[in-house]
């Protein structure tokens, strides 16, 4: 027994050997076939514009083509689900948006766990949203629409694409943390909501600038502010709703890849390096600037933070809002 015992454990020790001089090698020799990378939306919308850029520029560096698989439904649920349940061998690759951490925060039932049965690569690209007004509202700061909300509670409209939504979630984060009374008014789609702000039927509503500034030129909106934590380089002049008297607002749009669960570090470093490269050069930039975005980049670590602090924030704002999950 002393015998077959010990062999055991020189068998695990071995396998374990094993292992530990097979991922580096593993990651030497990744790619030497195709990789898949699952966009869970249709093709042509910013998911899928990011995520082809990405691809093509690691199909030119390696020389194995990225093949983009659009699964698209349930707001990004299939796709995600096929990723979660693939080999995590780094041959499928996921992009994921904020809607993804949202769905953590409003669906009963979910096939996979976003934050365990995922590893994640890298934060791509972000963008923000933005506050935008009717123009004959005597408004033109955040604190001014704060004032007139509370003189008025109840009687403030503002428009969505749709229930769930950021554009939904951001409205509601406004209320909740300036403390104002809002009625928010859901539409099948932003522009339906837009065309309705301009024609004064809401105050307001939260869209992306590029959305929204063919409209805010043309002075049928007034814009107030953006909803990332800092100011946008792209729009300087515009304060954050943090710095424009809303303390601690944050919502935004981004993009990031994942794997499955369990893939070998030395492939995830090694995807994540070149990934963060790329995001780095000047022409994918003008790329992201076409989609109103901005690349973020920087190691695994930071990426899987930001899912965990933003599926903790939705779930945390719906629960404030009494959105109950489906």
């Amino acid at each position: 027994m002393r015998l077959r015992a010990r062999n055991v454990v020189f068998a695990m020790a071995g396998l374990y050997a094993a292992c530990a001089w097979a991922q580096p090698d593993a990651a030497a020799q990744y790619p030497n076939r195709p990789i898949r990378m699952i966009i869970p939306f249709p093709p042509g919308g910013g998911t899928d514009l990011t995520g082809r850029a990405i691809g093509q520029k690691l199909t030119e560096k390696w020389g194995q083509s990225v093949v983009v698989d659009n699964r698209s439904g349930a707001n990004g649920v299939i796709g995600a689900d096929l990723a979660a349940k693939s080999l995590p061998d780094g041959y499928t690759l996921l992009m994921i948006t904020s809607s993804h951490a949202v769905n953590e925060a409003l669906l009963a039932k979910h096939p996979y766990d976003l934050v365990r049965d995922f590893t994640p690569l890298v934060y791509a690209t972000v963008q923000p949203f933005s506050l935008i007004i009717n123009p004959a509202l005597p408004a033109r700061t955040v604190k001014e629409v704060i004032a007139l909300a509370k003189a008025k509670p109840g009687t403030f409209n503002y428009g969505s694409s749709g229930t769930g939504g950021l554009s939904h979630l951001s409205g509601a984060l406004f209320g909740a943390l300036a403390g104002i009374d809002l009625v928010h008014v859901p539409y099948k789609g932003g522009y339906p909501a837009m065309v309705d702000v301009i024609g004064g039927q809401l105050q307001f509503m939260f869209a992306t600038l590029l959305q929204s500034q063919p409209q805010i030129k043309a002075g049928k909106l007034r814009v107030l502010a953006v909803t990332t934590a800092q100011r946008w380089p792209a729009a300087p002049d515009l304060p954050s709703m943090s710095e424009a008297g809303v303390p601690g607002y944050e919502i935004a749009q981004w993009y990031g890849l994942l794997a499955p669960a369990k893939t070998p570090t030395p492939v995830v470093r090694k995807l994540n390096g070149e990934i963060d490269a790329i995001l780095k050069l000047a022409e994918m930039a003008d790329k992201f600037a076409a989609d109103g975005a901005a690349a973020v980049g920087g190691p695994p670590e930071r990426f899987g933070s930001h899912v965990r602090t933003e599926v903790e924030k939705y779930r945390k704002l719906a629960q404030r809002i009494g959105l109950k999950p489906e």
